[in-house]
C-alpha cells in the first residue's frame, strides 16, 4: 500500500504551523511544512519536523496505569481505571467538600482540542476554587493587565506583524520560541520582513539572543527593570508632548493620572536600575513616536518578573498613548472564529481581582485561579479545605513550578491523584491512576486558543490522521468520562457531556434577541449540525453562531468557496462558516487581517479603555523602591530553545542535544571574576537551594546575569523517559521557593532573580560536548 498524506496543524507550540504528514500504514514516517496552508505558507521548525518520532514515542503510554495495593503502578483496562476514579474522586468530595480536590492544568491543554473543550467542565463537576494553571508561570500578567484595561482577561492586542513599521520587542526571543501570545507562523521571516520594508527592529533583552542579533538596536537590560524602562519611556512621552491617541483619544479614561505616576519615572531616575544609558531611552520614546506605525510587545521574560503586571500594562500604555493601539500597524485584537460576534459598545461586567483567597498563604485569585506556587503549602498544610487529593491534566508542576522537591514531598502524601499524561513522568508517578491519550496523529485538532491570538484571522481544523486502535478512546473521551466521574454520574455516557453543552448553549442563544436564531426551537436547531463525534458538533455550533457564522441559515453547508486570500477581507458569503465549509478546506480559510475592534470589544463597566485601573495604581509604590533598590551582583533568568517546549519533549532524540543543552551561560568577566572555567561543573544557589550544571562562557549573555534553560531536570526515580532520563539536566525551578511572587497576578518570579555561583574544583565537563 502506497504511503498516504494527510494535512495536519502541528500541536507542538503556539506557531500552529500547517504540516503535511506522510503516513506508512499506521505510522507518521515524515512530517514537512504545508506550502498550502493559508497562514504557515510551508514554513515548519525542528519541533514540526519531528512530529512523527514524538508521536511514535515508545515510552507513550497505551493504557492506563493504576496503583495496586503494593504501591506500585501496573497496567489496566479502561473500565478498571475509570471505576477507581469514580469509587474515589467523588466521595473524598462529598466527605471533605469540593476544595479538598486541586485541579492543576498544565500547558499542553491548550495545544489540544480536547484540552480546551473539556477542562472548564472538569472544574465546574469538581466546583474547587483550588484550580493551578501553567498560567501563574508565564501569562497571567497579561490577562490580569488585559483584564484591568479592557475588562476582559482575554482581550490582548498582538503586534501587526505583517504591517508594522516600528516594533519595540521586550523580553522574547521569537526565533527561539516561535512566539508567544502572539500566534505567527514563521516568526523570523516576518522580522526580517519588517527589515526589509525599511522598519525598525528594537530588542530589550540580558542576552544577546538570536531575535537580538536581527535587531537594528539591542537593549542588554538588567534582568526585571522593564517596567522601569516603559514607565521612563512613557514619561517622555509625556514630558517631550508626543502622545496622540488618535482615534482612542474620546475612549480612554485616566491618561492624566498615568501622566502624573510616570513624572518620577524620568530615564535619568530609571538609567541606572536598568543599567541602560538615559540617551537612549529617550530616543527609543522619540522613534516610537514618531513611526507610521509602532507596535510594543512584551513576553514571557517581561512577565516572569517581580513586576510582571506592571510591565504588561505599560506595554499597552505605550500603545496607546502613540495611538498604535487597534490600528493596523500597530497592536490589534484578533477575531478569531469560535469568538462571540462583536457586541453593541457600552458597559459590561467589568473584571474582579481577589475575589477569593487561597487559604494557606493568602494569596489572592487571578481569573479564578490561585498561584501554582501555592500549591505545594495546600497540600501540606492540615485542616478545613485542604487539599487530599489532584487532579492533573497535562501537568507537570514537579519541574515547572518553584521548589519541585517540595511539591515531590507533598504529592506523595496525597489521599488519591489522577493524573491525564501520555508518559509517566515526574508528576504523574505520583498519580493512583494515570489515563494517557492517544498521540497526536490519532486526535482531531482545532486551536481555540490560539486563534485568539493569530497575527492573521484564519481558521483550520485537522480530523485524525490515522484511526484510534480498537478499544481505545481518544482524549475528548476520557476527558468526559472524568467529568461524568467527578460528577458522581461514572455510568452515563461521555456523548451527554457534550449534549448537554449543546442544549445549554443553544438555549442561550435562542433566548437571547440579538442572537441570529433568536425564537428558534432549540431542538430543531441541533438537528442541523454535523460532525462524526461530541466535539465535532460542538465545534460545528461555535463556528455558525461566531462572528464568521450565519446561525443556522438555510443551505449553509454548501456554502461556496470564498477562501482566497483577501487583504480588504470581505465578509464570508451569507451562508456563513460551518463544519462542513471547514471540512471542505483542509488547508484552512484565510478570514483576513486583522482590523479594529474598539469600542465593541471593551468589557469594561465604563465601557471604555480605563488606562489607570486601582490596582496596578496600587503596585507603583512597590515599583518607585526598585529605583533605590541596591540590584544583586548576579542574577539568573532562563533561556528557550528552537527544539523544546518547557519539559514536554525532552524524550524525542531528534530535538535533544547540539545546542539544545542544560548548561550555565556566563559572560567571561563574571567568570574570569568567580574563577569560572569553560565546561567546569557550577554550584547555583538561590532562595530554594542549589543546582550544579556546568559552565558555558560566552558573551551572549550580558556582565552580572547567568542562564540556565527551563524544562530541564528528568533524574527522579520512578519515571518512564529513557531520552531524557538519559540527559536530565538540572531543574533550574529548584533554586526557588515559591515566594518570590508577582503580587496582583500571583506569577512566580522566574527570572531577575539573585544567585551565587560556586566553582566545583576538579569537576569538569566540557559544556561544549557534554549532555546532562
Amino acid at each position: 500500500m502506497a504511503p498516504q498524506h494527510a494535512p495536519r496543524i502541528c500541536p507542538l507550540c503556539e506557531a500552529t504551523c500547517g504540516l503535511t504528514l506522510t503516513i506508512d500504514g499506521t505510522r507518521v514516517t515524515r512530517a514537512r511544512g504545508d506550502r498550502d496552508d493559508v497562514f504557515s505558507r510551508g514554513f515548519i521548525c525542528p519541533k514540526g519536523a519531528s512530529f512523527g518520532e514524538l508521536d511514535a514515542d515508545p515510552d507513550r503510554l497505551t493504557a492506563p496505569l493504576v496503583r495496586g495495593e503494593d504501591g506500585t503502578l501496573r497496567e489496566a483496562g479502561w473500565e478498571e481505571a475509570f471505576d477507581l476514579v469514580a469509587a474515589r474522586l467523588r466521595p473524598m468530595i462529598e466527605a471533605y467538600g469540593p476544595d479538598c480536590v486541586g485541579a492543576v492544568l498544565g500547558n499542553p491543554n491548550v495545544h489540544t482540542m480536547a484540552g480546551q473543550l473539556y477542562p472548564p467542565l472538569l472544574l465546574a463537576a469538581l466546583g474547587t476554587r483550588n484550580v493551578f494553571t501553567a498560567s501563574t508561570l508565564d501569562q497571567m500578567p497579561k490577562h490580569v493587565s488585559s483584564g484591568l484595561l479592557f475588562g476582559d482577561p482575554f482581550a490582548i492586542p498582538v503586534p501587526d506583524l505583517d504591517h508594522t513599521g516600528h516594533l519595540l520587542l521586550l523580553g522574547a526571543n521569537p526565533l527561539e520560541s516561535n512566539g508567544s501570545l502572539c500566534t505567527a507562523p514563521d516568526f523570523p521571516g516576518k522580522l526580517k520582513a519588517l527589515r526589509a520594508r525599511g522598519g525598525t527592529l528594537t530588542v530589550v533583552d540580558p542576552r544577546r539572543t538570536r531575535t537580538a542579533r536581527l535587531a537594528d538596536r539591542h537593549l542588554a537590560i538588567r534582568p526585571g527593570t522593564d517596567a522601569l524602562l516603559l514607565a521612563a519611556v512613557a514619561h517622555v512621552l509625556f514630558e517631550e508632548k508626543l502622545t496622540d491617541l488618535g482615534r482612542l483619544t474620546d475612549l480612554v479614561d485616566g491618561v492624566a493620572e498615568v501622566r502624573e505616576a510616570t513624572a518620577g519615572f524620568t530615564p535619568e531616575a530609571v538609567a541606572s536600575a536598568c543599567d541602560l544609558d538615559a540617551g537612549e531611552i529617550r530616543t527609543i520614546a522619540r522613534e516610537l513616536a514618531a513611526a507610521p506605525t509602532a507596535a510594543v510587545y512584551g513576553r514571557v521574560g517581561s512577565c516572569t518578573v517581580e513586576h510582571g503586571t506592571l510591565t504588561s500594562w505599560l506595554v499597552d500604555v505605550l500603545n496607546i498613548l502613540t495611538g498604535n493601539l487597534d490600528r493596523p500597524g500597530g497592536a490589534l485584537f484578533p477575531l478569531s472564529a469560535t469568538d462571540r460576534p462583536p457586541r453593541k459598545p457600552g458597559p459590561g461586567k467589568g473584571f474582579a481581582l481577589g475575589r477569593w483567597t487561597s487559604r494557606v498563604g493568602g494569596h489572592p485569585e487571578a481569573k479564578s485561579e490561585l498561584p501554582l506556587a501555592a500549591l505545594a503549602e495546600e497540600m501540606e498544610t492540615p485542616g478545613e479545605g485542604q487539599i487530599r487529593a489532584v487532579v492533573a491534566v497535562a501537568a507537570n508542576p514537579v519541574l515547572s513550578a518553584p521548589d519541585g522537591d517540595r511539591l515531590d514531598r507533598a504529592l506523595a502524601g496525597l489521599e488519591f491523584m489522577v493524573s491525564v499524561d501520555p508518559y509517566l513522568n515526574e508528576t504523574s508517578r505520583h498519580a493512583d491512576v494515570i489515563l494517557p491519550p492517544p498521540p497526536p496523529s490519532r486526535s482531531a485538532h482545532f486551536d481555540f486558543a490560539f486563534n485568539g491570538f493569530a497575527v492573521r484571522n484564519q481558521v483550520r481544523y485537522s480530523p485524525a490522521a490515522i484511526p484510534l486502535e480498537e478499544g481505545r478512546p481518544d482524549e475528548s473521551e476520557i476527558l468526559a468520562r472524568l467529568v461524568l466521574a467527578a460528577a458522581g454520574t461514572p455510568g452515563a455516557s461521555p456523548e451527554v457531556v457534550d449534549e448537554g453543552v449543546i442544549d445549554r448553549t443553544l438555549a442561550t442563544a435562542v433566548a437571547d434577541p440579538r442572537s441570529p436564531v433568536h425564537g428558534r426551537d432549540p431542538r430543531e436547531l441541533s438537528t442541523h449540525l454535523t460532525g462524526l463525534t461530541g466535539p465535532e458538533r460542538r465545534l460545528d455550533l461555535m463556528l455558525r453562531l461566531g462572528p464568521y457564522g450565519a446561525g443556522f441559515a438555510p443551505n449553509a453547508e454548501d456554502a461556496p468557496d470564498e477562501s482566497a486570500d483577501r487583504e480588504s477581507a470581505a465578509p464570508l458569503p451569507p451562508q456563513g462558516l460551518t463544519l462542513a465549509r471547514l471540512l471542505a478546506h483542509p488547508h484552512g480559510i484565510d478570514l483576513g487581517p486583522l482590523r479594529p475592534r474598539l469600542p465593541a470589544l471593551l468589557k469594561t463597566r465604563s465601557g471604555r479603555i480605563e488606562l489607570f485601573p486601582a490596582p496596578l495604581a496600587a503596585d507603583l509604590p512597590r515599583l518607585r523602591a526598585a529605583l533605590a533598590a541596591r540590584p544583586a551582583a548576579l542574577v539568573l533568568v532562563g533561556r528557550r530553545h528552537l527544539r523544546s517546549n518547557n519539559s514536554w519533549m525532552h524524550n524525542v532524540p531528534a530535538l535533544t542535544g547540539g545546542s539544545n543543552r542544560c548548561t550555565l551561560q556566563i559572560h567571561p568577566a563574571d567568570a574570569a571574576r568567580l574563577g569560572i572555567e569553560d565546561g567546569v561543573r557550577v554550584r547555583i544557589t538561590a532562595d530554594g537551594g542549589a543546582v550544579e550544571a556546568p559552565a558555558e562562557i560566552t558573551d551572549a549573555v550580558r556582565t552580572g546575569v547567568v542562564s540556565l534553560p527551563h524544562g530541564w531536570g528528568h533524574d527522579r526515580p520512578g519515571t518512564r523517559t529513557t531520552v531524557a532520563s538519559a540527559r536530565p539536566g538540572v531543574n533550574v525551578n529548584q533554586l526557588l521557593d515559591g515566594s518570590r511572587l508577582d503580587p496582583l497576578s500571583g506569577t512566580a518570579v522566574l527570572n531577575g532573580f539573585p544567585v551565587t555561583l560556586t566553582p566545583l574544583t576538579g569537576d569538569r565537563v566540557p559544556a561544549r560536548t557534554a549532555h546532562l
